[in-house]
């Protein structure tokens, strides 16, 4: 929708549709509010979502203290503009906070609901804010925008949606077990979670990741006769950070252009062949390049890297706190945590829980657990997509991006349908993964946001 689309209405309001309460949406939602009173720009935003609170979504939600975020303090900011915005939050509110801490995840969560009202306060003379409390059932771009249909609802009507539900959770144990058992947790972070897990006999967890990290240190510190056994593909566990400063810059400049992976793993080895040590340098100073090099590897070499290389990018890249590193790993020196890499192939539910069957590097064996967790993270587009998206992909209003990890989208974040046009509908997040690659960190997206709200406004 073009500037002169938006203003040649009479002076109503822009009309815009947000779906999704975690922290995409609440960014997208603080960025939008930011850009009316800024601009001085009438709008009327109606917040989404099933659970109608906006701010902490799953990923913040979390009120256990050992739950860390996984960034620094002072790379956290709502705002690219005031880094320091999350830091001077936490020390109003009497923490002990700064850029270098790695404070609690439910702060953050605060944090978000927070600066989300600030924001409805600043811009309440140009935007009306309304809340619904419904599940989205569909989205229907049009000539004249989008309609909004909801469960329960009349359908709404906007001039752009903005979808920020997420790529959703995997669930890799939907085919072995299709009935329901209360023993499997499919979620950690929904209802009640892992509350009743800790009851002292083994837990399986499903995935190695930050997740993972978080389930066990709750699970093991609630009974002292658990041990979590945590498998994935390749059995990696994500880094630690480093305390303190960062290294001196020194390292050769990215690429400026890299045609297959093997041209990134070139890179890679001559930047640390001097001093391997230094990765998380390079890993940092990569970061703002992924979206412009993803873009120009063809798309079976980005498959290619999905497949043989992401994973122990994402160990390196998404780090662990300092201290819950520390915990896990005296966790599994003291056999309270054992992550091996394996494969399920089977679970055979009994009266204790299950007889899990494995396939891991030395060969099959049987694991005896009473409890099974799912922390495998995103799906992919193509792996039973959530069913919003299944259905802009059914109409055509929208198709997976070409390596299938979430929707394809032009360089300013709208869908593109099956025709290759764009729709008045965007999205950020997890969802631009196929796209940009790096989508999911706070930085990332709060960059995506500010930028969807000048263009949804006209700015």
């Amino acid at each position: 929708m073009s500037s002169a689309d938006r203003t040649d209405r009479g002076g109503r309001p822009t009309r815009v549709a947000l779906v999704g309460a975690g922290a995409s949406g609440t960014l997208a939602a603080v960025h939008l509010l930011r850009a009316a009173a800024t601009g001085r720009r009438p709008m009327r935003l109606t917040l989404v979502d099933r659970t109608g609170e906006f701010g902490p979504g799953l990923a913040y939600r979390t009120g256990d203290p050992r739950h860390l975020l996984n960034t620094p303090a002072g790379k956290m900011s709502a705002f690219d503009d005031d880094p320091g915005h999350f830091v001077r939050w936490s020390r109003a509110r009497g923490h002990d906070a700064d850029d270098g801490a790695f404070l609690p995840r439910g702060d953050y969560g605060t944090y978000l609901a927070e600066t989300l009202r600030s924001e409805e306060r600043r811009a309440v003379e140009f935007a009306e804010v309304r809340r619904v409390t419904d599940t989205v059932t569909g989205l229907a771009p049009h000539e004249e925008g989008v309609t909004i249909r909801l469960s329960r609802g009349a359908p709404l009507r906007a001039d752009t949606a903005v979808l920020a539900t997420g790529a959703g959770g995997g669930d890799p144990l939907s085919r072995l077990l299709p009935g329901h058992t209360s023993r499997y947790v499919a979620d950690p972070w929904t209802g009640d979670g892992i509350a009743g897990v800790a009851d002292g006999s083994p837990v399986l967890v499903l995935g190695t990741g930050l997740s993972m990290m978080d389930i066990a240190a709750s699970i093991t510190d609630a009974n002292p006769r658990t041990v979590v056994h945590a498998v994935s593909r390749h059995g990696l566990v994500p880094r630690p950070h480093a305390p303190g400063a960062p290294a001196p810059a020194g390292l050769p400049e990215p690429p400026r252009s890299a045609a297959s992976v093997g041209d990134l793993l070139r890179y890679a080895r001559r930047s640390l062949a001097d001093d391997p040590g230094r990765w998380r340098e390079f890993v940092d100073r990569m970061r703002p390049h992924t979206p412009r090099l993803w873009r120009q590897l063809a798309v079976p070499e980005r498959r290619r890297f999905l497949d043989r290389v992401n994973r122990y990018w994402d160990v390196h890249r998404h780090r662990a706190a300092p201290t819950t590193h520390d915990h896990v790993r005296a966790l599994i020196r003291a056999g309270r945590l054992v992550v091996r890499p394996a494969t399920v192939d089977r679970l055979r539910p009994n009266e204790n829980g299950f007889e899990v069957d494995l396939t891991t590097p030395s060969g099959h064996r049987s694991l005896p657990v009473g409890w099974v967790v799912n922390a495998t993270g995103f799906r992919t587009a193509g792996d039973r997509p959530d069913p919003l998206v299944r259905g802009l992909f059914e109409t055509g209003a929208a198709r997976p991006d070409p390596v299938g990890l979430g929707v394809a989208t032009g360089v300013d974040g709208r869908v593109l349908g099956r025709d290759g046009r764009p729709r008045p509908v965007y999205v950020l997040g997890a969802l631009r993964r196929g796209e940009v690659f790096e989508s999911t960190a706070v930085p990332e997206i709060r960059a995506q946001a500010a930028a969807l709200a000048g263009a949804a406004l006209g700015g």
